[in-house]
């Protein structure tokens, strides 16, 4: 069972489909340390959102509008069904989800003329897909100049230092996993 770990929501039960591999809480608590206050007022997107765990952490400590990017139904109605529990007036922003292919997503979102603050991306572990999405993101120019994108991912996992105008910042590892955090040359 995955809860929010702080936050304003902080013990609220997420939904999470079998099928998924949701963040652990570990990990999630660990991301938002290192995010800080940078989450409050924020436009924020959770790519590949699966349970939407890491976009509702961003909501729960103030996020201004998290975008959720989701193709799968199953998880689509869970962040739904998560986000109609939010009671009205408890928590400052908003969340929207956006049912497709987040790659297709991101650059429909950079297309409206769309930024963000930051970009947490958890795509699958199989194949290549984070290189994929880092260079979708930096092809788009969606960040915002002080914005931070954060790609989660398996340990052997090889990623590029940089992508366009992104290059790696720092990296924490927790077991297995990575959260490796990108930000924009200067």
């Amino acid at each position: 069972m995955a809860r929010i770990v702080s936050g304003v929501l902080k013990g609220m039960v997420l939904a999470v489909p079998r099928h998924i591999r949701a963040t652990e809480e570990k990990v999630r608590q660990a991301l938002f340390n290192i995010l800080g206050s940078s989450v409050v007022g924020a436009r924020v997107i959770d790519g590949f959102a699966g349970s939407g765990a890491l976009g509702l952490e961003a909501l729960s400590r103030a996020a201004q509008l998290v975008v959720f990017l989701e193709s799968n139904p199953t998880c689509v109605r869970a962040i739904q069904h998560t986000l109609a529990r939010i009671t009205p007036g408890t928590i400052p922003g908003r969340g929207e989800v956006c049912r497709g292919d987040a790659l297709r997503s991101l650059r429909a979102l950079a297309d409206q003329g769309e930024r963000f603050d930051l970009i947490l991306l958890d795509p699958p572990y199989q194949g290549n897909w984070g290189k994929k999405t880092l260079n979708t993101v930096a092809e788009c120019g969606m960040l915002t100049p002080h914005g931070v994108v954060c790609l989660e991912h398996a340990r052997q996992s090889e990623l590029p230092s940089a992508v366009g105008q992104l290059a790696v910042r720092t990296q924490h590892r927790y077991g297995d996993t990575v959260l490796s955090f990108y930000r924009r040359l200067t």
